[in-house]
């Protein structure tokens, strides 16, 4: 399998001009997506009744490696893949609302999370003049993370369906999961 990427821009180019930016470009791809689109008649619920949380990281086709598509599951996204308040609540939505059952939780090698630390926030307070309210969620080890990522899911009182969380570590180089023992 060939993987394409956009990460091949040709180097001393600029991937935005002054008068057009990325977004400008997604704009466009869009128009061209959506000249070709037809509704596909599905419902928010996804098929395989899962949620996934994973890190946003841009090497990882979330879809791809799952062998997911389209209407599958529901996809949560952010920073390390950590569980905070705003997973757990998409998570809440995504049970009790849209019928989930089962969740995945994927962190990643090599993970940018493993080389910050909560010292992050007070750097952006002296730098802004004001202390972002939220964790960084920084991390020394994936597999710890994911077990108490499996622990926060397990433990929220408000979700209903807790007996079907898996963890995982998504290996950058080779595309294999490891599943992270919660013990």
């Amino acid at each position: 399998m060939v993987m394409t990427t956009s990460a091949s821009v040709p180097a001393g180019s600029d991937s935005a001009t002054a008068d057009h930016t990325v977004t400008d470009r997604l704009v466009e791809a869009n128009e061209r997506y959506a000249s070709a689109f037809s509704d596909p008649g599905m419902d928010a619920r996804p098929v395989q009744r899962v949620a996934v949380v994973a890190c946003m990281d841009a090497r990882i086709d979330l879809h791809a490696a799952l062998g997911l598509k389209l209407g599958d599951c529901h996809t949560i996204r952010n920073a390390g893949g950590v569980v905070t308040d705003d997973v757990i609540r998409s998570l809440t939505i995504s049970q009790r609302a849209l019928g989930t059952r089962s969740v995945a939780l994927i962190h990643h090698t090599n993970c940018g999370m493993e080389s910050i630390t909560e010292d992050f926030r007070h750097d952006l307070e002296l730098e802004v003049g004001q202390r972002p309210v939220w964790a960084v969620e920084a991390f020394r080890d994936a597999d710890q993370d994911v077990r108490q990522s499996i622990e926060r899911v397990r433990t929220s009182p408000f979700l209903l369906h807790t007996d079907d969380v898996r963890g995982f570590v998504f290996d950058v180089k080779t595309g294999l999961l490891r599943e992270v023992d919660p013990a």
